[in-house]
């Protein structure tokens, strides 16, 4: 197979005062390796003293890559970060999980400014990697959000609970007063791939070559995104980012040998089996339109404690496609007065996510305290599409709201952490503490009537 990625990216700056605070930045860095929060409550903790495996990636890393999802794009920059890309696998087409060193997807505890994040509605219940697991969404992010990502490569479920067995991902949004960035991005595949096709089946008037060579230039794909950043008086911030992504199906498909159409009475072939598109499978990238926006503050009050707040809001709507239906359907699974030619069943997902968050810092004596409520929604509802239901005959319809589900998490967390001398310690003993509640709910809606009846109305 020769796959290959053409793309064109274009940038551009709106102000230089966020890359002069960059550079400042790095250069108070030479003295301090890149400081870490995850994996450990100590703050001036560097990168390089950490007791556990911890990978950084900058905002830079995740541009330079060209890549318009976060999960891909973690993918390639860390390792034992695995994004699979399976096709036919029904609503895991548009939310697809992520695994780190190899575990569940919901092994993995996903932060989000040190808070945690909620999971997507759907689980995947689908023969594809992460069976039987509801994963966090990171695509429900921005890439332009993001400051940087921390990754603890190691378990972590003494520190951080049992759904951090795999590891914890962290995303630090951009905390910008000023600037901005805009980017704009257009790319698609040129793929080139064989078919081996066998013969013909036994009878059949027509043949079929062993190997049949197949190009495909599709995918194309459209993602604008950016941020900005205001300032809220004295000290405080506000960035706002963006992204608007249009991306079209790619369709690997490989040659259907079967059977489409019942024999003639004569018990001869029908002639329509000289003339089907036996390339009648969609398997591949489904198509997604999605607009997201997020937006990060903060502020320091006169009392020396810290305000901050995060909100977030995306919509997804996706289509892709099941197994083709054949028109002589040996399982009865086609109407032939409705498909004569038999159908392809289209899925079309669309996913509403948010989420919004609050919290404050202080000092109380010695102790550094923190406290936050955080709630997510994640909502996954389904149409489907070119489909019948054989249950209710000829009269059925090919469309219906097939229902969905939900997902929502409601999370309050206070913790304090301090640090002790002590005479005979190299360095001072850290001490943490907290408590968090959290509830979640789960809720299946019903689709229409006819999406599920069992017998002809």
């Amino acid at each position: 197979m020769r796959n290959k990625l053409v793309a064109m990216v274009v940038s551009a700056a709106l102000a230089q005062t966020a890359t002069m605070n960059a550079m400042a930045q790095d250069s108070a860095a030479d003295a301090l390796e890149q400081v870490v929060v995850t994996g450990t409550r100590v703050a001036n903790r560097s990168v390089l003293d950490t007791a556990a495996p911890v990978d950084v990636v900058s905002s830079e890393v995740l541009q330079n890559l060209g890549v318009a999802e976060l999960n891909q794009a973690l993918s390639v920059a860390l390792p034992s970060f695995n994004f699979p890309r399976p096709g036919l696998t029904d609503g895991t087409d548009t939310v697809r999980p992520a695994t780190l060193r190899g575990l569940a997807p919901d092994q993995t505890l996903v932060l989000v400014n040190g808070k945690r994040r909620h999971s997507a509605a759907l689980v995947n219940v689908n023969g594809s990697v992460g069976r039987g697991s509801a994963a966090v969404d990171l695509n429900a992010l921005p890439n332009a959000a993001v400051g940087s990502i921390e990754v603890l490569r190691d378990g972590a479920s003494a520190q951080y609970g049992s759904d951090a067995i795999a590891g914890v991902i962290n995303l630090r949004l951009r905390e910008e007063r000023d600037g901005g960035e805009a980017t704009i991005s257009y790319g698609w595949r040129e793929t080139a791939y064989d078919n081996l096709v066998g013969a013909a089946p036994a009878g059949a008037t027509w043949s079929a070559p062993a190997v049949l060579r197949r190009s495909r230039s599709d995918g194309e794909t459209v993602t604008i995104s950016g941020w900005k950043g205001f300032s809220l008086g004295d000290s405080g911030f506000l960035t706002v980012s963006a992204e608007l992504k249009d991306q079209q199906k790619t369709e690997r498909g490989g040659y259907d040998m079967r059977q489409q159409y019942a024999k003639l009475a004569s018990g001869a072939f029908d002639p329509r089996e000289l003339t089907f598109n036996r390339f009648s499978q969609w398997y591949g990238e489904p198509e997604i339109e999605q607009a997201t926006i997020l937006v990060n503050s903060g502020i320091e009050l006169a009392s020396g404690a810290e305000v901050y707040a995060m909100a977030s809001y995306q919509d997804r709507s996706a289509l892709s496609a099941g197994f083709y239906r054949l028109s002589f359907d040996p399982s009865g699974r086609n109407i032939t007065s409705i498909y004569p030619d038999g159908f392809l069943p289209l899925i079309a997902p669309d996913v509403t996510d948010y989420s919004l968050s609050a919290g404050t810092r202080w000092q109380a004596g010695e102790w550094a305290m923190d406290a936050s409520l955080g709630y997510g929604n994640n909502e996954m509802m389904f149409t489907i599409k070119n489909t019948l239901n054989r249950s209710i005959g000829p009269t059925s319809k090919t469309q219906f709201d097939a229902g969905g589900f939900d997902y929502n998490q409601l999370v309050l967390n206070v913790s304090g952490v301090r640090g002790v001398e002590f005479a005979n310690f190299a360095s001072p003993l850290n001490i943490a503490v907290g408590i968090e509640a959290r509830r979640e709910g789960y809720s299946i809606t019903a689709g229409e009537p006819d999406s599920i009846a069992t017998a002809a109305r």
